[in-house]
């Protein structure tokens, strides 16, 4: 006969619900039932994807101050444990009865945000959720094994004042063709406030590439469109934006799989979307929800999906890979099934990569293709299948991963270049950090394919035909020409004897371009730049970038100060600073102080000098400290290594006014190496933003 303990139950109060980001006080009661012994505990879980502030109980006046009382003959002894649970469940807040117990209807009371003694509050998870919960368990036999709740407390979370606007706009648009476009508004952290507002335009008169601004009304926000280009006649590709890699709460991320999709089309703005939890996670009926969500939000012509999962094997046994079906039907394939139900699923298990990449060309029914992916784990890529994975990630919310696309082309392998969010708050699209250890802007991948349905997609995806962006829209545009004319685009494969003269690109950033980098795998061919020595101006460029090391312990503390000696700042641009809890400070004319991580991406300043370049830079990290006559700084980067990987510090100049947009060159073809030569561009931005070209792949004789 199994025994049947009254577990009692647990309240919040208020419940009205808390902003984004806000500092707030909630008062969690539990009411104990069966009586909790010495020892015993409750614990209160959050999903792993929450960035709230961590609970402290030491510092009264300092933020995320929390405070435990009890009814009971017993005092209560809080302990806060990043992993204390079950995935989704892990970060827990452990409140054990010591010295005493907890009778009936005792109670235990915790003040998460004490404010009585000056603290601010506690800070709320940074992104909209309509369950935030607080999942209750206890241990009252004080044996360890925890039972939870039948029912815990929750409170929304929802978004903040609006205070920028975004304006998405068709990337490509035919002379004298009305069309959509897309207005909407974000609070501080990344959350729509309301469903974007649609506007049409007329139409363009002319080629070339053009922007549109919309404003709101209500708030007198306004924003400037991304880069349109303005088409005199069809082409054989357009312009469809993605993001393929995000995960919601059946998994370890927030959010319901339908809202994912229902953000991905209407407030992400996208054109294709995926869906990717853990492998481990996905239970058998799961599975088959994916599969009926990505059938039904699927609408060609309109809005395309692809059901799939993010294979996730230890890093030695291949690491994360993001696999997708060019409709459903597929069978997924279980790196394990720790996290399943009763550990057991009616799907193979394949235990490696190469295993996976095995199982999935056995498999009959729709086509599979897969992303090497960096996420907790990275993909070890000395495992590799060209008919199956057809792409590297290189930029998630997770970071920026170079490393991963050089490794690829040194072993050969012909991939091309994509970038997702990765995102775990249901943001597919619009996959901002927030104030978790994720790092930056989720990534989209710009995919060039006559139509927009599914098979067109997956063709242009075993083609390589797309590029990869740090979450921008800009236009990128690289060919190969040839003697006799013809063009190859990005992704081909081309030998040698084609008679290529030069590559052409073609560039439109949604910001001014500060260099384009043309590369042959991981050497440099050279470096362009819209602007000449002669208008260097009185700006200067700070950026610190990389990870400590590939895995999970990535972070890089970067926290600082700099001082001009003989100068002074006359303005100052963060470059992101995506948190705005940390915002770089002036403390004097002469002098900034900022907090910053970077997880394999950058950060950094842009100032604006008073007198020029006269003076000497001080700059102070946790890193290292740099020491910089202004005068010695010119357009090609001074830089400081500090180990790790790519973990590094630069400084350089930039034009005076208002740099250039858009940009185009032909660059003449040199000596090529035996084998393949992968050919691209690498596109970067003075707010931060990257853009990756998938190579042209020349083969050498």
């Amino acid at each position: 006969m199994r025994q049947q303990l009254d577990l009692g139950r647990a309240e919040i109060a208020p419940t009205a619900p808390i902003v984004a980001g806000s500092f707030v006080t909630r008062t969690f009661t539990y009411t104990a039932g069966h009586p909790i012994d010495d020892t015993g505990f409750i614990k209160v879980a959050f999903r792993n994807a929450g960035d709230f502030g961590r609970p402290q109980f030491t510092d009264p006046g300092a933020p995320n101050y929390c405070t435990v009382r009890t009814t009971g003959e017993c005092r209560i002894v809080p302990r806060w444990y990043p992993r204390g649970n079950r995935r989704p469940w892990g970060l827990s807040l452990y409140l054990q009865v010591m010295g005493g117990y907890l009778d009936r209807e005792d109670r235990v009371i915790v003040i998460f945000g004490d404010t009585a003694e000056g603290a601010p509050g506690w800070q709320a998870q940074t992104f909209a959720e309509d369950t935030f919960e607080f999942k209750t368990f206890v241990d009252p036999i004080a044996t360890y094994q925890f039972k939870e709740l039948p029912q815990s407390p929750e409170v929304a979370i929802v978004p903040g004042e609006a205070v920028r606007a975004v304006c998405i706009a068709p990337s490509q648009v035919q002379v004298a063709q009305e069309f959509p476009y897309h207005l909407k508004l974000e609070d501080r952290w990344g959350n729509p406030t309301e469903d974007p507002q649609t506007l049409v335009h007329p139409g363009f008169e002319a080629p070339g590439w053009q922007t549109v601004r919309a404003s709101d009304a209500r708030t007198g926000l306004s924003a400037r469109s991304n880069p349109i280009d303005v088409l005199a006649e069809e082409t054989s590709h357009h312009r469809y934006w993605a993001d393929f890699h995000g995960q919601t709460e059946e998994t370890c991320g927030s959010g319901t799989i339908e809202q994912y999709f229902i953000f991905a089309r209407g407030r992400g703005l996208l054109d294709i979307a995926g869906h990717q939890g853990n492998d481990f996670e996905i239970s058998d009926a799961f599975w088959r929800t994916i599969n009926a969500n990505t059938e039904r939000f699927n609408a060609p012509g309109a809005f395309v999906t692809f059901p799939g999962y993010e294979w996730s094997g230890n890093t030695p046994l291949g690491g994360d890979r993001n696999v997708y079906f060019s409709s459903e039907g597929g069978e997924i394939v279980h790196s394990c099934t720790d996290l399943l139900p009763d550990k057991e699923t009616a799907h193979p298990i394949a235990p490696t990569a190469e295993t996976l990449f095995r199982a999935l060309r056995q498999q009959k029914g729709p086509r599979p293709f897969a992303f090497a992916h960096v996420g907790g784990r990275y993909a070890d890529l000395r495992m590799h299948d060209e008919e199956i994975e057809v792409a590297v990630e290189i930029h998630s919310a997770w970071g920026t991963y170079e490393w991963l696309l050089e490794e690829a082309l040194a072993r050969g392998y012909r991939v091309g270049i994509c970038a997702n969010s990765d995102g775990h708050k249901t943001r597919p699209g619009a996959s901002y950090p927030g104030a978790s250890t994720f790092g930056s802007l989720g990534g989209l991948t710009c995919v060039l394919a006559p139509r927009l349905d599914r098979p067109s997609i997956v063709a242009a995806l075993e083609a390589r035909h797309f590029y990869a962006t740090t979450g921008h829209r800009p236009l990128l545009d690289v060919r190969l020409r040839t003697d006799d004319g013809d063009e190859i685009m990005m992704g081909d494969v081309v030998p040698v004897d084609e008679d290529i003269s030069d590559l052409y690109m073609r560039v439109v950033g949604t910001a001014p371009i500060e260099a384009v980098e043309v590369r042959n795998g991981s050497e440099r061919v050279t470096t362009l730049r819209p602007y000449a020595t002669e208008e260097l101006g009185r700006r200067v460029k700070i950026v610190w970038r990389g990870s400590e090391v590939r895995g999970r312990a990535r972070q890089v503390v970067w926290d600082g100060a700099l001082e001009i000696e003989g100068n002074a700042i006359a303005d100052f641009a963060p470059v992101n600073f995506w948190n705005p809890h940390r915002p770089v400070h002036q403390p004097a004319p002469d002098r900034l102080t900022w907090e910053s991580v970077t997880t394999g991406g950058l950060a950094g300043l842009i100032l604006t000098l008073e007198e020029g370049m006269v003076g000497t830079l001080h700059i102070e990290t946790v890193q290292g400290a740099v020491a910089c006559d202004l005068a010695s700084l010119g357009m090609e980067p001074r830089t400081w290594r500090y180990g790790g990987v790519d973990k590094e510090l630069s400084l350089y100049r930039l034009p005076g006014g208002e740099g250039r947009r858009a940009f185009s060159a032909t660059v003449p073809i040199g000596d090529l190496y035996t084998g393949d030569n992968a050919l691209y561009v690498r596109v970067d931005q003075e707010d931060g933003h990257m853009a990756w070209s998938s190579p042209i792949y020349v083969v050498g004789a």
